[in-house]
């Protein structure tokens, strides 16, 4: 796309898979979005570890709000879904899911990066093979695999005849559909997103410097929608971490608890 020059070119490979900058010709070559991704995560890391450097009984400040922020992810996720016990002992797993996903989305609406590296599928991917690591551990670790296996696919109560048909349903649905959707759903957000943000500004930009006449009274309709949408955005980033960690601790649930469902 060459605004400046009122000329639009449909997005390229390019766009999607951005060149290396750093690195490059290497196994180790870094493209915008990675470097992305590598910086939010080490400024979260940073973020976290300084806020609790010197934690105090009565907390203040940074501490105060790293403490809300992570009594929110334990509270509302992980307690609600898998009880206090269970519940504390993925906090770890399911607060570093959150934050790391809030953090990678934020970059959609931060000028000058305005894109969020989970709008590509590889940190989507990464997390949801994370995920689902996780919940077949946890119930291969508790049942045994045979044990756990049988108790995911196969639907008890039914006749004999519907188990040549629920089983690959259940199979499907526990062992593929499950990291396929978490994958899917948060980097389809990102990418809408994205793209409905570079339309809106980008039709400000058309009408408020290359066309002519009439035309350029549509720039302030297209800017005002933009901000609108960048509003609407700021909640889409914070939901679709909230649902990736919820979703998370589901699974995990269900896995526990598989001989009971």
């Amino acid at each position: 796309m060459n605004l400046a020059a009122g000329e639009f070119h449909p997005p390229s490979l390019k766009d999607f898979f951005p060149p290396a900058i750093l690195f490059e010709g290497t196994p180790f070559e870094l493209d915008r979005l990675m470097l992305i991704r590598i910086v939010v995560a080490v400024l979260i890391a940073v973020f976290f570890a300084f806020a609790m450097r010197s934690p105090k009984i009565v907390p203040r400040g940074v501490q105060n709000f790293v403490e809300v922020a992570i009594d929110f992810v334990r509270i509302h996720i992980a307690d609600e879904i898998l009880g206090k016990t269970q519940g504390k002992r993925f906090l770890p797993l399911i607060a570093t899911i959150f934050f790391l996903v809030l953090g990678l989305n934020l970059t959609a609406i931060i000028p000058f990066i305005n894109i969020s590296s989970n709008a590509r599928i590889g940190m989507p991917l990464v997390l949801a093979v994370l995920a689902y690591i996780v919940f077949n551990y946890v119930g291969i670790k508790k049942y045994g695999a045979f044990r756990y296996l049988k108790s995911s696919i196969v639907v008890p109560g039914v006749p004999w005849a519907l188990h040549l048909l629920l089983i690959p349903i259940e199979f499907i649905s526990t062992f593929v559909l499950r990291p396929f959707t978490l994958m899917v759903r948060l980097m389809a957000n990102m990418l809408a997103g994205h793209v409905m943000l570079v339309l809106f500004f980008s039709a400000t930009h058309y009408f408020l410097f290359t066309s002519e006449g009439f035309m350029k009274v549509f720039s302030l309709p297209a800017l005002i929608v933009g901000i609108g949408f960048t509003f609407f955005e700021i909640l889409v980033v914070f939901l679709q971490a909230y649902i990736f960690a919820l979703l998370t601790a589901v699974y995990i649930d269900l896995a526990l608890h598989a001989e009971e469902h």
